[in-house]
């Protein structure tokens, strides 16, 4: 049998890292002085183990809302006695300068911070103790860390340290002081996003030795500096970097250049010709990867298509279809071409492209540009929105894999929430599901929440809700199931008015508690009895809530406890009135009160005039087949089965309400076929041994005589499991039995 999609298990090393990180205090460390977070003393962790662990630190704290960020925790990497760092990858604004400095006389060999705005000038310090040993740097989208906090002094105490921490960085305190003196070994950079008001050629003037620089979307008015690296950097990205005819020729002069990207997102004066492009093809001689996505050619750079050579498309340099790559002596490893016409052509000399034509392009789109930018990360995902809502997504693993990665990625940019979610809804459905593994869907569950936790916005909530009802449920959910209740009763909170998101919370929120224990039920309705029951008022959501409370209250004391003290009654009579000719209504609210009136503590709350009477005049009704007579049957056979002390009062009597029930109950078809489901048979085969109230009885056998003879399949093992043979023979042995009672039972007992 072949394996699905995604299945390859995750391995030893990132499970242990992970149950290591949420079970801190139990497996090596321990709350010292002032609660601080220490590392035991046996401990020593070398770096493989000491990388893992704050790498996927930060994995969870962005993407499993039950991770709780530990205070203190970067502290436990403070000594060089027990920890060994050389690997680090931090991001967003939950990194603080505390953090780094914490780590800071470790020898690191890669830092990479992105988007880590949080930071201030006081970790260019802490970046300083790094200059000896660091080979990578990235401070990509870190467009504090040049300034410094709000003009204040340096911290003299924690107090005041935690005081400089929440003040926000000033854009008019420039911290001049900094500089790469000193970071010898340094060969990868990254300043993406570098402030306007850096000088990049000062900044970068003591770095002779590097290799790769990364310089997306900063200024560069004088190009000519980067001559400086022409025998040595290999790889230069200038995205969203205005480009020059004096850049683009200091550009081709840097012959050893494997990778140059100048790819761009905005909107630009300048345009490239035919003669730019062949003139870097035929200067940077050892390209082997090229991304010129989001410019517009000013003249014909393409291959007339009567000329193009035939066949096959080829990657074949000398059939190009591109005149400029006709010049290359290989075809590139990567070729970035998105948002470009050139990426509609036919023969396209590069085993990778970028681009909008077909779904591989748009797949190396997504995964080209998800990391750092957003922006175009986006545009590609809703292009595969659109193949796989209209066409068929061939590469379906992948296609998941980089949405769910984009989604982890860019938690809090709304534009890659919408469109990852909406694509998830149509890479989920029945079509590819086949083809998935849990593991894989449980990921997809895992980001949707993620979307759902992070943005209230009517779009991304009903994107997640509609992708969470392809999953079975509640067997796929069971495994976030709190998670999920809570976020689906969330949306049913009186201020969100979109009916539309309110229909499918409910629909889910009853599909989750359909087929649960008691204990998930009894959750649920602690969580948000009181959101489900404020919808019951709203029309177009109200079936979906009557039916969701009828599941949460089945056999559960507890929540139907809770929906009397919410003024469950009140509402049934209003509904009830309000809607004298919904069907589905009042099965579903009678549903509900027969899971109340199973419940001996609270029948005496139903035993009044008005509700009985009300019960009493249901029996009549033929709404829905047989259902709502049936339930109000149900609800009054528990009630009249404690006794004529119970019933204490004199209208309607009890007797005439019994004799209305065996009426409505002789009326009834035993072949009707049934809009229920039990789970058991125990709340009916309670009311089977006893001479008390024989109608009770009547209704009991009928309904086990209806299931078992409609569905014998389904209906007969569960009443041999719960010991309804031996009840059914009681029946027969009693005198009080109505004859047509235990001919019902006798038919039973022959299934």
């Amino acid at each position: 049998m072949a394996a699905k999609a995604g299945d390859n298990p995750d391995s030893l090393m990132a499970l242990s890292t992970a149950f290591c990180l949420r079970n801190l205090r139990r497996t090596m460390c321990y709350l010292g002085d002032g609660n601080k977070l220490c590392l035991r003393s046996d401990v020593f962790l070398p770096s493989e183990i000491c990388d893992k662990l704050v790498n996927t630190y930060m994995e969870l704290v962005h993407s499993d809302s039950n991770f709780e960020p530990q205070d203190g925790f970067f502290l436990l990497f403070s000594d060089l006695r027990s920890t060994r760092l050389t690997r680090v990858q931090l991001r967003e604004d939950l990194v603080r300068d505390r953090d780094l400095e914490a780590i800071g006389k470790q020898d690191l060999i890669e830092l990479h911070l992105t988007y880590c705005n949080s930071l201030s000038a006081r970790s260019l310090k802490t970046l300083a103790s790094f200059r000896q040993t660091l080979v990578s740097l990235s401070l990509f989208g870190c467009s504090h860390i040049f300034y410094r906090k709000g003009g204040a002094p340096l911290a003299c105490n924690e107090d005041d340290e935690e005081e400089e921490e929440q003040r926000p960085a000033s854009r008019q305190a420039l911290d001049t002081d900094f500089s790469f003196q000193g970071f010898n070994r340094l060969r990868l950079l990254n300043l993406g996003g570098l402030p306007e008001e850096v000088d990049p050629e000062a900044l970068l003037k003591p770095l002779p030795a590097l290799t790769s620089l990364d310089l997306s979307g900063v200024q560069l008015p004088r190009a000519a500096f980067l001559a400086q690296w022409k025998e040595r950097l290999a790889s230069l990205v200038l995205y969203n970097v205005d480009l020059s005819e004096e850049l683009v020729n200091t550009v081709v002069e840097l012959g050893h250049l494997r990778h140059l990207d100048i790819s761009r997102e905005r909107t630009s004066k300048f345009k490239m010709t035919r003669k730019i492009l062949t003139a870097i093809v035929q200067g940077l001689v050892n390209l082997v990867s090229l991304d010129i996505s989001g410019h517009i050619m000013l003249d014909n750079c393409t291959v007339p298509h009567l000329e193009e050579a035939m066949g096959r498309p080829s990657i074949e340099p000398c059939k190009s279809s591109i005149y400029p790559f006709q010049e290359l002596k290989r075809p590139l490893q990567f070729l970035g071409l998105y948002n470009t016409t050139l990426c509609n052509v036919t023969h396209i000399p590069a085993y990778k492209v970028t681009g909008s034509k077909n779904e591989d392009q748009v797949l190396n789109a997504i995964e080209a540009y998800t990391e750092f930018r957003p922006e175009l990360a986006h545009r590609a995902i809703n292009q595969l929105f659109d193949i796989a809502r209209i066409q068929h997504c061939s590469q379906l693993l992948r296609a998941l894999q980089l949405v769910i990665a984009a989604l982890k990625c860019h938690k809090y940019e709304k534009s890659v929430q919408v469109t990852g979610s909406a694509a998830l809804f149509y890479l989920t459905n029945t079509e590819y599901r086949s083809d998935q593994s849990m593991r894989l869907r449980r990921q997809v569950i895992q980001v949707v929440l993620n979307g759902m936790e992070q943005y209230q916005e009517v779009t991304v909530q009903r994107n997640c809700c509609l992708t969470l009802c392809n999953f079975s449920i509640p067997e796929e959910l069971e495994f976030q199931y709190g998670r999920v209740n809570l976020l689906l009763l969330k949306i049913l909170e009186p201020a969100r008015q979109d009916e539309s998101i309110q229909r499918i919370a409910v629909h889910l929120c009853n599909a989750l508690v359909c087929q649960v224990d008691n204990h998930h039920k009894e959750a649920v309705g602690k969580m948000g009895f009181r959101s489900l029951w404020i919808k019951t008022y709203c029309d177009q959501v109200m079936e979906f809530s009557w039916s969701a409370l009828w599941n949460i209250t089945d056999e559960t004391p507890d929540n139907c406890q809770m929906f009397l003290n919410c003024r469950g009654m009140s509402l049934f009579l209003d509904c009830l009135k309000e809607f004298p000719d919904k069907q589905e209504l009042h099965r579903n609210m009678l549903g509900l009160l027969g899971n109340v009136a199973e419940v001996r503590a609270l029948r005496p709350q139903l035993l009044t005039p008005q509700f009985i009477s009300v019960f009493s005049d249901l029996l009549d009704s033929k709404a829905d087949g047989i259902e709502v007579s049936y339930n109000a049957c149900g609800v009054l056979s528990h009630i009249v089965f404690d006794g004529p002390e119970a019933w204490g009062m004199e209208e309607p009597l009890r007797d005439t309400v019994m004799d209305k029930m065996m009426a409505a109950i002789q009326s009834w078809d035993v072949t009707s076929r049934r809009n229920i489901n039990y789970r058991s048979f125990e709340p009916i085969l309670r009311l089977l041994p006893q001479s008390i109230a024989p109608v009770s009885q009547h209704w009991a056998t009928w309904a086990l005589f209806n299931l078992v003879s409609v569905y014998p399949s389904k209906y007969c093992p569960l009443l041999v499991k719960e010991g309804g043979i031996v009840l059914l023979e009681k029946v027969l042995e009693l005198q009080t039995s109505h004859e047509e009672t235990k001919d019902m039972a006798r038919y039973d007992l022959t299934y």
